[in-house]
């Protein structure tokens, strides 16, 4: 068990990211095995960017999808899930059009949804485009970066420096459920009074290096940070998160569990699913596991939420600083021990 949401088998998580010359940004790309993988979703923040979102209500057509976009850029950087596309094709997977089937023609199916980073780089116009997206998809693999990577490249919350985290949990009956997530929030993850992480509390061993409450000074400089940027433009932050499991769920199911992916990320941030955030959870079922009978799913939902509360905070312990952005070793280093 490597600890993140590739222990979920048949999942795998390419990253790029730009930086310099203008650039924050990044894509994430998280993909199901080649088949696809049951999917749902659940939006809950005010001004959120997506695509193809509308695609996984229970009540459409199209039961699998073949990738998962998380992109930094705002709406420009929903351009990335282009390339996703374009890759995907080229490869032969996608969803099956032609009458009666045949090779090559499929057309991919690629949600999407974006986090704000424009002009985080210097330069307001920079955001992932299809080649980003290529890119990621190209460099797929089971190995997980986290921090200043990916979609999480230009992310902030809090005031200090955001970024991407995963966790993984197996259930009792063998279960594995895993997540990741890019926090960019408006809210903060950090205890206004102590400068804690509120997702501390609901880590396992292995997941933060040794922490605890941080200096009184540092205590001050960080509360500093955090009035300058309490209330960032409209549009300008955003948590988002894919939820992935083994076992074999249903799309409502799926959508189920995206809805607890929310709980998670409402445990680690405060305030949360703002109008000027664009929170969005994907959930993943690739079915290699039977279907769960009620005790396992309540297992399964509850996990949900904890690893993705847990991916919250070491999203925020593995952000380096990076631009204007600071991070939270940077800004409170006392807090670990």
């Amino acid at each position: 068990m490597s600890g993140s949401i590739t222990d979920v088998s048949g999942i795998r998580v390419g990253q790029v990211q730009r930086v310099g010359d203008g650039w924050l940004t990044g894509v994430t790309v998280v993909l199901p095995p080649p088949e696809g993988a049951v999917a749902g979703v659940d939006v809950r923040g005010g001004g959120p960017g997506t695509r193809e979102t509308d695609l996984l209500d229970p009540r459409n057509l199209v039961d699998r999808v073949h990738a998962v976009v998380l992109t930094g850029g705002s709406a420009l950087g929903l351009a990335a899930a282009d390339g996703v596309a374009r890759a995907l094709l080229a490869d032969g997977v996608g969803f099956p059009v032609g009458v009666p089937p045949r090779p090559g023609e499929v057309v991919p199916i690629v949600p999407a949804a974006v986090v704000f980073d424009l002009g985080r780089g210097g330069v307001f116009g920079h955001a992932p485009d299809a080649a980003h997206g290529a890119e990621a998809y190209a460099a797929a693999t089971t190995e997980v970066a986290e921090g200043s990577v990916g979609a999480g490249t230009g992310a902030k919350a809090g005031g200090l420096k955001g970024g991407v985290g995963t966790a993984s949990t197996v259930l009792g009956d063998g279960t594995t459920v895993g997540a990741i997530v890019v926090v960019n929030a408006v809210g903060s993850p950090f205890d206004p009074a102590t400068g804690e992480l509120w997702a501390a509390r609901h880590c396992v061993p292995g997941d933060l290096p040794p922490m605890r409450a941080p200096d009184p000074a540092d205590l001050a400089a960080y509360a500093e940070v955090a009035a300058a940027s309490a209330l960032p433009p409209p549009g300008q932050a955003t948590t988002l998160a894919v939820v992935a499991t083994d076992a074999t769920l249903t799309k409502a199911q799926c959508a189920k569990v995206a809805g607890l992916g929310h709980d998670g990320i409402a445990r680690a941030i405060n305030p949360v699913h703002t109008m000027l955030d664009g929170d969005t959870v994907f959930a993943l079922a690739t079915g290699t596991r039977p279907e769960p009978d009620l005790l396992v799913l309540h297992a399964l939902l509850g996990a949900a939420a904890d690893v993705v509360t847990r991916a919250i905070a070491r999203a925020m312990v593995a952000a380096t600083s990076a631009g204007d952005l600071r991070c939270y070793r940077d800004v409170l280093p006392s807090a670990f021990a």
